[in-house]
């Protein structure tokens, strides 16, 4: 079950060979999100290059509380990177399907803003979740904050996405409804979510301004990707 994620008030595509990009839902006047087609790095390629782990953690995460703690935090040059499974995050802005009576842990407030001052709309926005600061590890100091952009793989997907929201300091594994619509993996506050198989890759000192502009983070998460797999 998925602990709910911390947010300020409290502490302080699927991958197709076609590049382009879907219409917004908003615009289609649709429910549920698009699912983007972001494909031109493989996922099979970005599991490749992080098969091997220099822990930059200290200590292991848990996957939910109660679990034992096994997931470390590893890092390259250029990316910090873990392996673990997905809880969906459906805080943020109310919408058809995250809200108060879909989901009990349901929080109005995400740990980042959109340009325009309101909460994050996990129904939209691909987002994943860091844990917060603690004695595990401070992301700060692997240049991961709000809006860096992350390449999360499950099984022969890619979705990109940018950190939106900040969990508790100890566990890890959690994005947002939109980015588990968009992997494939039942987003469903409830029940949702998958037990193991999700590698979330974030890239260090990467931001996409403004936070809520998905198409700036495939265009940044897809160049950053190939640099990433080519070693450069």
């Amino acid at each position: 079950m998925r602990v709910q994620s911390l947010t300020l008030a409290v502490a302080g595509a699927t991958l197709l060979v076609a590049p382009a990009m879907m219409p917004d839902a908003e615009s289609l006047g649709r429910a549920e999100p698009v699912s983007w087609r972001e494909g031109d790095v493989r996922a099979a390629d970005l599991l490749a290059r992080v098969r091997d782990c220099t822990q930059v953690s200290h200590g292991r995460y848990r996957t939910d509380a109660g679990k034992p703690a096994s997931v470390a935090v590893c890092g390259t040059r250029r990316a910090v990177f873990w392996k673990a499974d997905m809880d969906i995050d459906c805080d943020g802005r109310s919408g058809p399907r995250c809200n108060r009576r879909a989901d009990p842990q349901f929080s109005r407030a995400t740990a980042y803003q959109q340009s325009d001052g309101r909460y994050l709309n996990a129904e939209r926005l691909p987002y994943i979740v860091v844990p917060a600061v603690g004695p595990l590890w401070n992301h700060r100091d692997d240049g991961v904050r709000g809006g860096s952009v992350a390449a999360v793989v499950y099984r022969d997907r890619v979705q990109y996405a940018v950190v939106g929201d900040i969990g508790p300091r100890d566990t890890i594994g959690e994005a947002s409804y939109a980015a588990a619509k968009g992997l494939g993996i039942p987003s469903d506050p409830r029940g949702g979510g998958t037990s193991s198989g999700v590698t979330y890759i974030v890239f260090k000192n990467s931001q996409v301004e403004p936070i809520e502009d998905h198409a700036a983070a495939v265009t940044v998460g897809r160049r950053l990707a190939r640099q990433f797999v080519q070693g450069k």
